[in-house]
């Protein structure tokens, strides 16, 4: 029997370079492949780092273009959130449907036995299913991100960073001298500079509108709702003695609703996308 084939999702960054890493000492004939997603100078200066990872470790690289992709299920939603008053989690969308999705089904199209990525979460098998857990790092634990995933998906995926700690990979890095990009990855990879004001208005027009209390009372205007999200503090362009918070934000009306910490919490809430690793909702 031959080797197990795996394919790592390389970002060029220290957590799946090291994911590669530990693959190839585990004696599994390991490939790269680097997703190109969006157009940004930060893309292509990973992309160069995951390339250069896979010479020095000697195992086959490939690239991607799942741009088409990347748009229609992340950037497209992603906008029409924010567009809709709500704030996003672009990194779910984009492991259910690019990662764990598009790539998933190329790998499996090849012929390999598992796709792999430095998340820090665990796969458990157990009673003829699969288990979603959390790594034992649980500062760095990601198992959130992927709730999105099946026992069809999950039979095919490996993490083996699940035991290590962050101060360890890097530890490991160091030690192996593998030529890891310095710049720490980016809370979303598609907006280079983090300004997401300049990157939404790039994608639909705002409109000015009223900033009220939650008496109604009219505190200020605001540049588009597109710009604030639940919860927000700063940046609210208001002056008051205590501090206010969005507590609301109503695109029909164009408003957004300001009030105290109390008025943020509530005993409801509308869960939408609800997804059972298990295949079914679990047993009362």
């Amino acid at each position: 029997m031959g080797r197990e084939r795996v394919i790592v999702a390389l970002s060029g960054g220290v957590d799946s370079s090291v994911t590669a890493l530990l693959l190839k000492e585990a004696g599994y004939e390991v490939s790269g492949v680097y997703m190109r997603l969006w157009n940004t100078l930060h893309s292509a200066y990973q992309e160069c780092y995951a390339a250069q990872i896979c010479r020095v470790l000697n195992i086959p690289f490939a690239v991607i273009n799942l741009h088409r992709e990347f748009e229609h299920y992340v950037i497209n939603p992603f906008c029409q959130e924010y567009e809709s008053g709500r704030t996003p989690n672009p990194c779910v969308a984009c492991n259910k449907h690019i990662k764990f999705g598009s790539l998933l089904s190329k790998a499996l199209s090849l012929g390999v036995d598992y796709l792999v990525t430095g998340h820090y979460a665990r796969v458990v098998h157990s009673e003829n299913s699969y288990h979603l857990m959390k790594a034992n790092d649980k500062n760095k634990d990601q198992s959130y991100f992927l709730y999105t995933l099946t026992q069809e998906k999950l039979k095919y995926l490996l993490f083996p960073l699940a035991k290590y700690s962050k101060l360890e990979v890097k530890k490991l890095a160091k030690e192996k001298e593998l030529p890891v990009s310095p710049k720490p990855s980016q809370d979303l990879c598609f907006i280079s500079d983090k300004n997401y004001r300049t990157f939404l208005t790039q994608h639909f027009s705002t409109n000015p509108g009223d900033i009220a209390h939650s008496n109604g009372e009219i505190l200020g205007h605001h540049q588009g709702v597109a710009f604030y999200t639940i919860g927000q503090r700063h940046g609210l362009g208001t002056a008051s003695e205590k501090p206010f918070y969005v507590i609301k934000i109503e695109p029909d009306d164009n408003r957004v609703v300001l009030g105290t910490e109390a008025e943020l919490y509530t005993q409801e809430a509308i869960i939408k996308g609800v997804n059972w690793i298990a295949g079914t909702p679990p047993a009362k």
